[in-house]
């Protein structure tokens, strides 16, 4: 779930990005490295780590602050100028420039003259660095330098494979990943039903377990299942690809749009395997994903022992040997892919998932606010600005509540906590003949919930007229086998608790009337 903040030229900055800028800073990168490694501006990471310094918090400081505390403090800062001593120095470097196009002249010696006349100023490393950064020329041609465990490039062949349907014979195209590590060449593949982005995160997952670690940054070409919009500095990642990346603690480098440099290592490694994959696979017939990945993957691991050329070794004795230790470890857990819907608090304190059609509790006090639903298989959070309120395992019953006590108000819990057994306890704490009356109640409706309300009812006329004309009450209910709360009432308001019906009637005399045959009429 992502905060994000537009910054000054009106791009969005991605809040989990700086924050990894700020660690990589604190770990001794430079801010030359985190841009082209987080594909932000220059000035964009300068301004952040500026605000950082002025901040005077610690990186652990950073770390403890939600996304949005973290907008809050950044959000006071606005000075996008540049530090007079920077400023100073870049001054310095067009006179430099040209001094150094002189036979003899050095960086070393320039800077040498910079701290004579400024001894305040920045040393050798940080003054070749600015220099680097300001002397660079648009479009530069990159020599690509893979470090182990520094990127993993994924990318789709061109050419697609099938799969067959046993009774009719129809084929069904399916497409070929392919993801390789840039320092070993170590390479994986699978076939895939689609291009969309839940099976292109799910192959790239496989492919990390593939090689038992994360590397440093996931580079994928610029496919709109890896990103929503291009742009040179700050491309906009889809947010499941995010989130993908922060569950393994690494970074999508997306490639630069209509540059072939970017991705030559995996579009090479797609050629190679189309002649030792998809070459060995086309003529064959496979009637399901797992069958055709069983053969890719046999295939696959001949491919990663065969021998690099004019060289003693392979993609498989350079992954083992140098760069599987430099992989970060996998988490405990796979990803699960997160959907999101919104929605807005009812009057019960509940919000409806719409997909399922079903409903899960919020604090009361979000009553009537707009929330954010994020939700997986397992799993449904729900989000008010930012902030997490609430955590539900998911059910797939529609219309069916999921509550937090904790979350309804205290009238609500009451309510809430209802139930056959509480009031028929409740009621033989009274007496056993309110026990029995209220059980005859419950038993008398087709749903017991239906019956909470008159129980409720009847047994608060204790607190009204008193135990004793509850208890004969609802014994003279018993007696007449009539069951509910309006029977109860009647009987206390016409007094007919308080009649002995134990007494027996005096027998009343016939009167005498010419109509009235005697006994002896029937002798």
């Amino acid at each position: 779930f992502l905060l994000k903040k537009a910054d000054m030229a009106n791009k969005v900055t991605d809040m989990s990005k700086i924050r990894k800028a700020l660690k990589m800073h604190h770990a001794g990168k430079s801010k030359l490295f985190i841009s082209s490694y987080l594909s932000l501006s220059r000035n964009t990471v300068k301004k952040y780590i500026s605000l950082f310094l002025v901040s005077g918090l610690s990186i652990e400081n950073i770390g403890e602050k939600t996304d949005s505390e973290l907008e809050a403090l950044f959000s006071h800062h606005s000075d996008e100028s540049i530090p007079p001593k920077l400023q100073k120095l870049q001054e310095y470097f067009p006179k430099m420039e040209r001094e150094l196009k002189k036979v003899g002249v050095t960086i070393h010696h320039q800077w040498e003259k910079y701290i004579a006349e400024n001894p305040d100023g920045f040393q050798i490393s940080q003054f070749r660095l600015h220099y680097k950064i300001w002397a660079k020329r648009a479009n530069p041609v990159m020599h690509m330098e893979h470090k182990s465990g520094d990127k993993m490039y994924v990318d789709y062949a061109g050419k697609t494979l099938f799969i067959s349907e046993k009774e009719s014979g129809e084929q069904q195209e399916v497409q070929f990943f392919v993801a390789i590590l840039g320092a070993s060449q170590y390479t994986y593949a699978e076939a895939s039903l689609s291009q969309k982005k839940q099976d292109f995160v799910q192959s790239i997952e496989n492919a990390l377990h593939y090689f038992g670690g994360v590397p440093a940054a996931i580079v994928p070409d610029n496919l709109k299942s890896a990103v929503i919009k291009s742009s040179r500095f700050e491309p906009t990642i889809n947010e499941t690809l995010a989130d993908f990346a922060e569950h393994y603690d690494t970074t999508i480098l997306p490639t630069r749009a209509y540059k072939p440099r970017d991705k030559a290592l995996v579009e090479g490694a797609v050629k190679i395997l189309y002649t030792r994959i998809y070459a060995n696979l086309k003529d064959n017939t496979f009637f399901s994903l797992s069958e055709l990945n069983h053969q890719i993957w046999e295939l696959l691991s001949t491919h990663n022992k065969r021998k690099l050329t004019a060289r003693p070794y392979s993609r498989a004795d350079l992954f083992l040997e140098d760069e599987k230790q430099a992989l970060l470890a996998l988490p405990q857990n796979r990803f699960e892919i997160k959907y999101q819907s919104f929605a807005t608090v009812m009057q019960n304190g509940h919000v409806q998932l719409s997909e399922d059609k079903n409903y899960y509790s919020v604090p009361y006090h979000y009553i009537k606010k707009k929330t954010k639903l994020l939700y997986t298989q397992n799993t449904v959070e729900i989000y008010h600005k930012y902030n997490r309120i609430a955590l539900h395992k998911r059910n797939f019953k529609p219309y069916i509540y999921t509550t937090i006590q904790s979350h309804l108000a205290s009238s609500h819990q009451f309510v809430a906590e209802w139930n056959a057994a509480r009031f028929i306890d409740w009621a033989n704490k009274i007496d056993p003949v309110v026990g029995s009356y209220i059980l005859q109640i419950i038993e008398s409706r087709n749903h017991p919930e239906q019956a909470y309300k008159s129980c409720l009812g009847i047994l608060n006329f204790e607190k009204k007229v008193g135990k004793e004309r509850l208890i004969r009450a609802c014994k003279r209910g018993l007696e007449y086998e009539i069951y509910g709360f309006k029977n109860i009432q009647k009987i206390l308001e016409n007094n007919l608790d308080s009649m002995n019906f134990d007494e027996p009637e005096p027998l009343q005399e016939l009167p005498i009337h010419g109509n009235i045959r005697g006994k002896n009429y029937f002798n």
